[in-house]
């Protein structure tokens, strides 16, 4: 019986100090996860959801590092809208100074004055041609170019890859094609030009024209020459395609009336003499700066008593026009990546939200319920030191005493 008695003391003995040591245990392990705020501490305590919380975190810092990037690119497609809104500003400038330029009442000196303030905002125009963002990128440099998209030497040339780059799911084009905002400027209507012949001794001008019917139009070379009866003083054109050899029209001249022929239209004015002509030729592609420069020359060379300055004037504010709806265009296309940008974000920031859940879900601790374990834990672990006390007590001697 004693051996048993034994036995039974170690046994119970045994068994209490485990089950302090596993309770102390689990009150170690829940004390350091409220501290943290963690369940998961260890890859040990939840593999599953360790693996799950840190392919959440993978992710969140992926998407961070995916809103930087498009940070960086929408700053400088903002500053490139920036750059063509003051460009088309300047353009602005320069278009009411060549209507001023067209006044009767200038002298020579006067339109010298007006050159220098159109050169001005010429060279504005051009430098915002080749800004930078805060790194240095060129903003107009397509599909990529050299530190100076553009180069002014005899003329200006586009010194890049010509394209607009696409965006991704998670980026956007991060600059702007240059040659499609400074370059491909119409010249003329966009399908004609019109210019008065150098040799011209009347004070005729002529409008920048207008298509009346596109599908008699021809894309063929026209000369209008003027011719004057000696006898009666009546001014006569004939119109002739110098393309096909052929004569495309003739009649009667009236000054402001509207000379018509194979879908085109166009207005003259003033006193045509004889042997004075007028060239059309079909509308080709040329850069912002060529229209800009010759509308400075033609004004500073300008000749009070030539009627050829009305109509120089007529064409540059016409290719003035379409190279302002051309940069206004380029300026609409950066609006629309900004706003892809926005939408860029939004999206990249409600999946960052929901893969903080995830993370949060598979890792945190729900504080109210790790603080009733403790307390339960608690409240244990005291009862089980309790009985432990009462099992030390248990011995032979204290029943001989």
């Amino acid at each position: 019986m004693s051996i048993n008695s034994r036995i039974g003391t170690a046994n119970a003995y045994s068994a209490a100090v485990n089950n302090l040591s596993d309770r102390q245990q689990s009150l170690v392990t829940l004390q350091q996860n409220m501290t943290s705020g963690k369940r998961i501490n260890r890859t040990s305590d939840d593999p599953t959801s360790a693996a799950q919380a840190e392919r959440a975190n993978t992710r969140i810092a992926r998407i961070a590092a995916d809103q930087r990037l498009l940070a960086s690119q929408r700053d400088t497609i903002a500053t490139a809208e920036s750059t063509l809104g003051s460009t088309i500003d300047a353009m602005q400038s320069f278009r009411e100074l060549v209507v001023s330029a067209g006044s009767g009442t200038l002298t020579p000196t006067d339109r010298g004055y007006i050159a220098q303030q159109l050169t001005s905002l010429r060279d504005e125009i051009f430098a915002n041609s080749n800004k930078t963002d805060s790194n240095g990128t060129p903003l107009f440099s397509g599909l990529g170019s050299a530190a100076t998209p553009f180069t002014n030497t005899q003329q200006v040339t586009f010194e890049g890859l010509s394209g607009q780059r696409v965006g991704g799911s998670t980026t956007v084009s991060p600059t702007l094609d240059g040659q499609a905002a400074f370059m491909n400027v119409p010249t003329g209507n966009g399908t004609f030009t019109v210019a008065t012949g150098s040799a011209n001794t009347g004070n005729a001008s002529v409008d920048a024209g207008t298509v009346k019917s596109p599908s008699a139009l021809t894309g063929h070379n026209y000369t209008i020459a003027f011719a004057v009866d000696a006898t009666s003083g009546a001014k006569t054109y004939t119109v002739t395609d110098t393309t096909a050899g052929t004569t495309a029209a003739s009649g009667t001249y009236k000054d402001g009336g509207a000379i018509a022929f194979d879908g085109m239209s166009m207005t003259l004015k003033g006193a045509p003499a004889a042997g004075d002509t007028v060239v059309i030729a079909p509308s080709t592609r040329s850069d912002l700066f060529s229209t800009l420069d010759k509308a400075i020359a033609d004004i500073k060379n300008a000749t009070t008593s030539s009627g050829a300055l009305p109509t120089q004037i007529a064409q540059a504010l016409t290719q003035i026009d379409s190279g302002m709806t051309r940069l206004q265009s380029a300026r609409s296309l950066a609006g629309d990546i900004l706003n892809q940008a926005d939408r860029i974000k939004d999206s990249q920031g409600t999946r960052s939200d929901q893969l903080t859940a995830e993370k949060s879900a598979a890792e945190d601790l729900d504080m109210i319920k790790a603080v009733s374990d403790f307390t339960s834990q608690q409240t244990g672990y005291q009862a089980a030191l309790s009985s432990y006390a009462q099992i030390q007590k248990l011995s032979l001697f204290t029943y001989i005493s």
